[in-house]
């Protein structure tokens, strides 16, 4: 399902990519967020040495932003001999996941984003989420014909799989982007619904159907709480998924959670 490179518009692009929310210690992984920060954030030699091993099993793409120990323990994997394609975050800032400050978040420095990102192997430049869920259509479509004109394909990244895609269903900028990621689990964690059973479901796949996009499945663990032989099957039945990115923390779940996914 994931093996074979997704082909679009000339570009080969891996459908398995490592996530880096771990990496960044986000907020939303509760109490762990600490440790992360401590084992991976604060030392980019630990993030290095978790690229190295999913790339050496043969994960070739990376969900990148622009965190400056990110990318450090990124440039240190590519000292180290890793080679992976980008698709890139922009825009993304300090937000609360929680309570978020979207007029904050559309003060990001996005430009300087795709500049730093335009020095990796960069396919594709996603805007983060808290500017895409601003609504601020008119920003979103500045940022967008900034992607394209950088020579990038485009996309968005939403928090809100089910409002989000009904507004861009009706908004300005429907046709101006290629990827959309979006959070989906069996659980429906962190997504915008009280409960995501078959009726549930169903409304997501034809409303993403119907925006006719590229699809990024992001959130397929719920954070850490799905266990990944249940999740990757429950993957598996999504008809709108085309990529994938899974974030780990440690080698023992690069081992595990790649080795699984790359048997779909």
């Amino acid at each position: 399902m994931f093996k074979e490179d997704l082909i679009y518009k000339n570009n080969h692009i891996p459908r398995i990519l490592l996530g880096t929310a771990p990496f960044t210690a986000e907020g939303y992984f509760g109490h762990r967020s600490r440790l992360y920060q401590l084992d991976l954030e604060d030392n980019p030699g630990n993030i290095a040495e978790i690229i190295k091993k999913a790339n050496n099993i043969g994960v070739k793409g990376i969900n990148l932003n622009t965190n400056e120990k990110l990318l450090k323990g990124f440039d240190i994997a590519i000292e180290n001999g890793v080679e992976m394609s980008v698709v890139g975050i922009i825009g993304k800032s300090d937000i609360n996941y929680m309570f978020p400050d979207y007029e904050k978040a559309k003060k990001a420095d996005w430009e300087e984003d795709i500049n730093i990102l335009s020095k990796y192997n960069t396919k594709i430049i996603l805007i983060d989420e808290f500017i895409t869920d601003s609504y601020d259509f008119e920003l979103l479509e500045n940022i967008l014909t900034e992607i394209k004109d950088n020579g990038y394909i485009s996309g968005i990244i939403t928090s809100f799989p089910f409002k989000t895609t009904e507004k861009l269903l009706r908004s300005s900028i429907k046709d101006l982007f290629d990827f959309y990621m979006v959070p989906v689990n069996k659980l429906g964690y962190m997504m915008d619904t009280d409960s995501f059973l078959d009726n549930q479901r169903q409304k997501l796949s034809n409303l993403l159907n119907k925006l006719d996009k590229k699809v990024i499945i992001n959130k397929i663990l719920a954070a850490g709480i799905q266990q990944p032989e249940e999740a990757f099957n429950f993957l598996k039945t999504l008809d709108y998924a085309e990529m994938v990115s899974i974030g780990v923390s440690s080698i023992k779940e690069t081992e595990k959670d790649f080795g699984l996914l790359q048997k779909l």
